[in-house]
């Protein structure tokens, strides 16, 4: 049987947020909210469907350490975030 290599941009959409959630103990409430409030935008397949990057994951990740262990809000995330990009 085969083995296939397969290489993913991280930057390429391929999670649905079913996935990530799970992927990132996070529920897809929080992650509708994350989107709505420009912290984690995942890009749009037609009105409903998100598509998420590994990028996104990564990032959601870091989000999830603040909202679990630093106990921020996400106003506070986004600001965080922000800084960080400068």
């Amino acid at each position: 049987m085969p083995i296939f290599d397969i290489q993913i941009s991280p930057d390429e959409p391929v999670y649905v947020i079913s996935v990530v959630s799970k992927l990132v103990d996070l529920p897809i409430w929080t992650l509708r909210q994350l989107d709505k409030s420009g912290i984690v935008c995942p890009k749009r397949i037609g009105k409903k469907s998100r598509l998420y990057s590994l990028k996104d994951v990564k990032k959601l990740e870091y989000v999830h350490y603040l909202m679990e262990e630093k106990r921020v809000n996400i106003h506070g995330i986004r600001i965080i975030i922000e800084k960080e990009i400068e």
